[in-house]
């Protein structure tokens, strides 16, 4: 999966417990009629692949969505979605379609041969 648009926010990589985790936000705003703005959180040794983008470029970013369960000190299980970005790269402007070649005049083709009145019509209509 993919997340195509402009960067609006790159955040400072973070670490996370004493475990050593690291992760790193960016937000990337689609282009669309109606654009979302979409937190995408790359970790670990991935995070220094936001290092070369600034806010404002468009970019394409390789994701998977990851989900969790947990369950609180209650006893509720509740579930948590995180979009993860594995790789990140400049969006290429869509180069515009190649015009069709043009469509030649019926003039232009030579008149269909006579049937030849002498062989049989096996045809069944």
């Amino acid at each position: 999966m993919e997340v195509i648009g402009k960067i609006k926010m790159i955040d400072q990589t973070k670490e996370v417990g004493s475990s050593g985790f690291k992760k790193r936000d960016v937000v990337v705003t689609t282009d669309e009629q109606y654009p979302q703005h979409i937190l995408v959180q790359f970790v670990q040794d991935k995070c220094d692949l936001l290092n070369n983008y600034q806010v404002g470029e468009a970019v394409k970013i390789d994701i998977n969505l990851r989900g969790r369960e947990w369950t609180n000190p209650q006893g509720e299980t509740v579930y948590f979605n995180t979009i993860q970005g594995w790789r990140i790269a400049k969006a290429q402007a869509e180069a515009p379609a190649a015009p069709a070649p043009p469509i030649p005049a019926a003039a232009a083709f030579p008149p269909a041969t006579s049937i030849n009145e002498d062989e049989p019509d096996d045809l069944p209509f």
